[in-house]
């Protein structure tokens, strides 16, 4: 019997102390995965702060593109503005001239070098046109209409051509 308690002693030991290898093992993996844990709180907290602050920089990004779409549309207001003002101060620059012997094309110049009408200079930034209506001269842009599809043409032909424009 003493033999017999000694051996349920024995294996009863060497279950405890088996059941302590596994309690260490189980608390060294505990204290491995509460680690990993803190680690992945903290990596979620950067992640968390990282995209607070991409949000923060998308909307002060889209408040910048707002005040200069804003900025943008007012300049086109005034543009619009500014332009009526010009065609309205032609209009009444037309209508004192309106009485003057209306002017005819002049003929292309014998210099191609030259605008018909300012006799400006073409260089390589300033472009020339050829009217595209009465006179076929060459003409630079400030000196030019678009009439869209038909190209440009020189302001005294467009202003024989559409007197209800000026």
């Amino acid at each position: 019997l003493t033999q017999r308690l000694a051996s349920l002693a024995a294996t009863a030991q060497e279950e405890t102390w088996q059941s302590r290898q596994q309690l260490q093992a189980q608390q060294q993996e505990i204290a491995r995965l509460q680690e990993e844990l803190s680690r992945a709180r903290q990596d979620g907290e950067r992640w968390a702060w990282a995209l607070q602050r991409a949000q923060r920089e998308a909307l002060e990004r889209e408040a910048t593109r707002g005040a200069e779409q804003a900025r943008q549309q007012e300049l086109i207001r005034d543009m619009k503005q500014r332009l009526l003002e010009l065609v309205r101060e032609k209009d009444a620059l037309w209508q004192k001239t309106e009485g003057i012997d209306t002017p005819m094309p002049s003929p292309v110049p014998r210099d191609p070098g030259l605008c018909v009408r300012c006799h400006k200079d073409f260089r390589l930034l300033s472009r020339r046109y050829n009217c595209s209506r009465l006179c076929q001269g060459k003409v630079c842009h400030t000196c030019s209409v678009d009439m869209g599809k038909h190209g440009r043409c020189c302001l005294i032909c467009y202003q024989q051509r559409h007197p209800q424009a000026t």
